[in-house]
């Protein structure tokens, strides 16, 4: 994994006293992100950023690993995935896997992955003969996230497995979908949601700083639509005029629901 195209500075260091195995994975994590690795000595984060000339700092503590950027904080979470996990358990309907009309052993890849919510969920569906793979510009985030899932004391045994499936690529999505055969996937999905967002948080504001800011084009939804064997799924919010102008036509989700999904099928062209 690497930064090619990480714009923001920064650097990997450790909580205060570190044990061993942290600051080892933390010299880890820069080696694989090709940073510097700095010792904390006792410095703030901001005295050390400063020190370093750099935006953010990487910091590898004992129970997680968080990038700190003008005092917020970005970690690794499942977020919503365990309720929703809980809900499909229950007979509910997620609107995401009803768009996608997902099904165990199905081939998804999620264009942005960011904290992979919507790839835990997905890949709960899909199940042990199923295949997701998260697609993440930001070298910070695919590193973090590609860590939480693997690592992240779920004690739910499903969503601790579904998060453990999931494939990581620290990619651009339209550099990856350019070299994809033909129907290389089932569903490919975009959630381009938290680059445009309904709502600011302190985590969100921090993640909106890593994260790829350029809009989908419709160059990028014709290679999706050539690699996906069944259906594109674009996830925005209602109304979004978003919608037509990348060629979603039909549009499905809650009726109430804030955010809902584009669905193309592959075999209507």
């Amino acid at each position: 994994m690497g930064c090619h195209q990480q714009k923001k500075s920064f650097a990997v260091t450790t909580s205060h006293r570190p044990a061993k195995v942290n600051t080892d994975l933390g010299k880890h994590f820069a080696k694989n992100l090709g940073v510097p690795f700095a010792e904390r000595n006792d410095l703030s984060l901001k005295t050390l950023a400063d020190v370093l000339k750099v935006r953010g700092l990487v910091v590898v503590a004992a129970n997680r690993v968080s990038y700190f950027e003008g005092g917020q904080e970005f970690f690794f979470h499942p977020g919503l995935a365990s309720l929703r996990i809980k809900e499909l358990k229950n007979g509910k309907t997620d609107q995401m896997i009803k768009a996608m009309s997902l099904h165990p052993g199905d081939n998804v890849l999620d264009c942005t992955l960011g904290l992979g919510s919507d790839a835990i969920v997905a890949s709960f569906v899909t199940g042990t003969e199923g295949r997701i793979t998260g697609l993440e510009d930001s070298c910070v985030i695919a590193a973090l996230v590609q860590h939480g899932l693997t690592t992240y004391p779920e004690p739910e045994k499903d969503l601790a497995l579904a998060m453990r499936r999931i494939r990581v690529i620290n990619v651009n999505y339209k550099e990856y979908l350019a070299g994809l055969a033909p129907r290389s996937y089932d569903i490919v999905y975009f959630d381009p949601m938290f680059r445009i967002p309904r709502r600011h948080s302190p985590a969100m504001d921090t993640i909106r700083t890593l994260a790829n800011p350029h809009p989908l084009d419709r160059e990028t939804v014709d290679l999706a639509l050539k690699a996906a064997a069944r259906r594109v799924v674009m996830k925005e919010r209602r109304g979004s005029t978003e919608f037509q102008r990348l060629g979603f036509h039909r549009i499905e989700g809650g009726r109430y629901a804030p955010v809902v999904y584009g669905v193309i099928e592959r075999k209507s062209l």
